[in-house]
């Protein structure tokens, strides 16, 4: 148990650099993107232009219905075949960002679409612009009935970038497979990566479940 502890508390620091340098700010950069990316994806397919809503479905169903792994494959190795090469990091957010923004683009059109019709009635008849009308009747419903499902999507995502190491990008569990070649410990350097993943979890678990306390009571006083 003492060694154990010991090769936890050496490798500690390099894992938590990958995490720092690697997992985190990919995370971060390619949930942000996704989010933009599944706006625009909602967009388009609540739209009345049919091309709009043809082209909105076909990235859905084409980045829901194939694994993340092959993405990263076609974009890093594949792509250059066809003369464009991209980095590892740029790969690897393009792919998560695409990936990430259809289901999250999901997401936001149902969340959009179970707002009652009435309530868009009612704000045409209050002479509402459709900017308002999006402000302040489908936006604060939509963003507080999808937040739990984002946040899953979240989740997933930190969870996903470990696959980062087939396209050369040393993240945690890349750099936790390089220390356990070395000292020939397996199980310990595995476990110390998945207790870092769990507490990534947590953080990410707490911040949800607050800020959807916060969406809640906001809610209820708007309705009080």
């Amino acid at each position: 148990m003492t060694d154990f502890l010991g090769l936890w508390a050496d490798s500690l620091p390099q894992l938590l650099a990958a995490t720092v340098k690697v997992t985190i700010p990919l995370s971060i950069i390619a949930f942000v993107l996704a989010l933009v990316v599944a706006v625009l994806a909602t967009v388009m397919r609540l739209s009345r232009i049919r091309p709009l809503q043809w082209l909105s479905r076909f990235y859905v169903w084409l980045f829901r219905g194939t694994p993340i792994l092959v993405q990263l494959f076609i974009i890093f190795y594949g792509l250059p075949a066809a003369g464009i090469t991209l980095s590892a990091w740029t790969s690897a957010i393009l792919a998560f960002t695409l990936n990430t923004g259809a289901y999250a683009a999901e997401t936001l059109r149902a969340s959009v679409q179970s707002i009652p019709r009435g309530q868009l009635e009612a704000a045409r008849t209050l002479n509402y612009t459709g900017w308002q009308t999006v402000r302040h009747v489908i936006a604060p419903q939509a963003l507080r009935i999808a937040l739990p499902p984002l946040g899953n999507d979240l989740i997933d995502l930190v969870k996903g970038t470990s696959l980062v190491m087939v396209i050369t990008l040393a993240d945690v569990f890349q750099v936790g497979r390089q220390i356990a070649a070395t000292n020939f410990q397996p199980l310990a350097l595995y476990a110390e990566v998945a207790v870092i993943y769990l507490a990534i979890f947590t953080v990410l678990s707490f911040a949800q479940s607050r800020l959807e306390r916060v969406s809640n009571r906001y809610i209820r006083s708007s309705h009080a």
